[in-house]
């Protein structure tokens, strides 16, 4: 079927097109049909497939077998609008709620209308400027892998306070099952009251305890009540080793200590070069994205795309053979606190990606049959040009332009960033050392320090991110 299309301009993000069909593929399809529907009903007095139209039309009415051509003329059509006008929509096309339907002999002519992105533009088309890790390994890197090597040699002892206990402590405690509590029963359990993996009741009920002291909590937990009897023994004190030749033999293998952090300093840097690279490209889609010349992103835009990573992100975890609700639990994240954080990451990628679309316009990128065929390639499908034509006939050979524009438009900021060197795990464990900046004391300040400072709620656990494209 051949098709001719006129888009309009688009307007308040929709695309108009005036589409029509020859009157050759008009009575092709109409003929089609009426060969569809013999074959499909049995028709008392003919055999299957050889129904004369008449009958056809006497029976299931010729208006009905005109308007399941029209629907298949619109649903074939669908693919060519998109590879025609070479766009990927949100959403579906959309046509007349009820449009005309074919007449054999005519050219047949209908509107369709599509949600489409904005077209935006940059405040500013220069490669920005982004800080990067050093390629070697600093000595601030393999201090800080150092240390998380040892604290997996961690051990607690007994703090010796005789304060109550507070949010984030380590404690050791004895903890007896009065009734329906086996879970969370135990002597001398070390537990960590960081605020997640703890039943608030009981959470509650060791925060404010002093060593020696006993307290019974209960709870009510659907439709059953624990009950337990908690003694805090004491408040625990992390020990860490420091790093030895003794110890980098024993525990790590290595002969000396100068061994082990030479062997870390191999390791960070064949992981930079695999890592390096990606984080340059996500440093500069979230520069380029902040140059988005754009107030508000459509909505139906940011949803798409929400849709799109939360698909990514399932399927991902049903190869991992994991549920949401396994995972969310396994990190004490509640839903609503996932969900936000996933439509921020959303408009962070409809922000970066119209930024993108705007860099490649900007530059002129255009995209060959070649570089389309480079990216089936590319997949290694097993027939590329069985895949090409597959991708063609469903209308998404666009989708594969746009990626394409977006990457060569990504290569040009690689190439053309200018990037500043820094030692970021230093700056961080600098920061992290200096002391606040300490306010002159006012009249003010005096009156303020006399009265109890009010007591923040803790802040919730954030989500892990969902893996991105």
């Amino acid at each position: 079927m051949n098709i001719t299309v006129k888009p309009q301009e688009p307007k308040d993000g929709i695309l108009t097109a005036q589409v029509t069909v020859s009157a050759a593929d008009v009575d092709a399809a109409i003929a089609k049909t009426y060969k569809d529907i013999a074959h499909k009903y049995q028709f008392q007095g003919f055999r299957r497939g050889h129904v004369p139209r008449p009958i056809i039309d006497g029976i299931l009415g010729k208006q009905a077998v005109l308007a399941q051509a029209t629907n298949d003329v619109l649903n074939d059509a669908e693919p060519m609008i998109l590879n025609e006008l070479d766009i990927v929509p949100i959403g579906r096309l959309e046509y007349p709620e009820e449009p005309d339907t074919l007449s054999a002999g005519s050219d047949y002519t209908v509107e369709c209308h599509m949600d489409v992105r904005p077209s935006a533009t940059l405040t500013s088309y220069d490669a920005p400027s982004i800080t990067m890790p050093p390629d070697e390994a600093t000595d601030a890197e393999i201090e800080l892998q150092i240390n998380q090597l040892l604290s997996y040699q961690t051990t607690y002892e007994d703090a010796k306070l005789e304060r109550a206990v507070d949010d984030g402590d380590i404690i050791s405690a004895n903890i007896d099952d009065v009734e329906n509590g086996e879970r969370y029963a135990g002597q001398n359990r070390m537990i960590s009251l960081d605020g997640a993996n703890l039943p608030e009741a009981l959470h509650n009920g060791l925060v404010g305890m002093k060593p020696g002291e006993t307290k019974d909590v209960a709870w009510e937990d659907g439709d059953t009540t624990i009950k337990l009897t908690l003694t805090l023994n004491s408040i625990m004190k992390a020990v860490t080793s420091e790093l030895t030749d003794e110890l980098a033999k024993k525990n790590f293998g290595f002969e000396t200590a100068d061994e082990l952090k030479a062997a870390v300093k191999e390791e960070i840097e064949q992981d930079k070069v695999r890592s390096l690279p990606g984080l340059k490209e996500d440093r500069l889609v979230e520069a380029v994205g902040k140059l988005l010349d754009l107030d508000e992103i459509p909505e139906n835009y940011k949803n798409q795309i929400f849709n799109e990573l939360a698909n990514e992100f399932l399927s991902t975890l049903q190869r991992q053979g994991l549920t949401l609700d396994t995972y969310l639990g396994a990190r004490g994240v509640e839903i609503q606190d996932f969900l936000n954080d996933l439509h921020a990451q959303a408009d962070d990628r409809a922000r970066q990606s119209l930024a993108l679309d705007a860099l490649a316009s900007h530059l002129g990128i255009a995209v060959s049959a070649d570089d389309v065929r480079a990216e089936f390639e590319k997949a290694k499908v097993d027939d590329v040009d069985a895949a090409i034509d597959e991708w063609t006939s469903e209308g998404r050979i666009p989708a594969i332009r746009e990626s394409i524009k977006r990457t060569k438009a990504l290569s040009w900021l690689v190439e053309n960033a200018t990037v500043e060197i820094v030692d970021e795990v230093a700056e961080r464990a600098a920061a992290e050392k200096k002391p606040a900046k300490k306010k002159a004391a006012s009249k003010k300040d005096d009156a303020t320090e006399k009265k109890p400072a009010k007591k923040k709620a803790s802040p919730k656990k954030k989500p892990e991110e969902a893996p991105a494209e």
